[in-house]
């Protein structure tokens, strides 16, 4: 699995491992660093001057609210937030008052929430996102005609691994976003697939996979499987089905 270990020790994860038998190893291929308040001033950006924020991840949340912390600003009560799950808008309540604030979410792409984003169309849109992003992102809201402005609050980094692939012999790598497959891609350049089946987590992690040669086995969000445990889950059974 390509991001830390669940705290939780009730996360499904640790229910498919017992389901199964299976050992399961919990290494981030990115890391995550905040930009200093300094670089996010060179962005010329004045945080007040928006009316409503869009959160795609509950990272973009915290370096959001980190920054407004370091700057001293208050963010209004009035500030409407849009977030891309039910799940991220939930994690809101570790800055805000949830019950009182206007919350808005979308069930898992960015399309979903862009329907909710055209209701308010007349607010004016801060984008708090990483560096690199994603570009299907602002592609969206420049079609629908939506006012925002990006901003880059934090940067992903790809880990370093010992360039072992012996380390990385697994039955199945599980990534969440394309800069974990560019992580593998720059540790292990001579990474070959083989039987080792790849999962991917969302469409454009998925594309990325795709775009580097390499076979994509298991899909989520999909019809069957709105998460990546559940698509797990479904593909586990069916090999297990298939292997008797």
């Amino acid at each position: 699995m390509s991001q830390p270990e669940p705290s939780n020790p009730k996360s499904p994860y640790f229910d498919l491992a017992k389901k199964y038998n299976l050992k399961i190893d919990f290494k981030p291929f990115v890391q995550v660093e905040g930009i200093s308040v300094k670089d996010f001033r060179h962005q010329k950006i004045n945080i007040l001057d928006f009316t409503a924020v869009i959160f795609t991840s509950k990272t973009g949340i915290d370096h959001f609210f980190r920054v407004c912390n370091e700057l001293r600003i208050v963010v209004p009560d009035t500030m409407k937030y849009f977030c891309i799950t039910e799940n991220v808008a939930f994690y809101l309540q570790k800055y805000i008052i949830y019950r009182k604030r206007k919350i808005f979410h979308g069930k898992a792409k960015f399309q979903d929430l862009i329907d909710v984003i055209i209701k308010h169309r007349d607010d004016n849109f801060f984008v708090p996102l990483s560096e690199p992003h994603n570009a299907e992102i602002p592609d969206i809201l420049e079609k629908n005609n939506i006012k925002y402005t990006i901003g880059t609050l934090y940067k992903t980094i790809s880990s370093h691994f010992s360039n072992n692939p012996g380390e990385f012999d697994y039955d199945i790598l599980v990534f969440y976003s394309p800069s974990g497959i560019k992580s593998l891609k720059e540790n292990f350049p001579e990474f070959v697939q083989g039987d080792i089946k790849i999962a991917a987590f969302g469409p454009t992690t998925a594309c990325a996979v795709e775009q580097e040669g390499l076979r994509l086995d298991i899909n989520a969000p999909n019809p069957k499987a709105p998460s990546m445990t559940m698509a797990l889950d479904f593909f586990l059974k069916e090999y297990n089905k298939n292997s008797r």
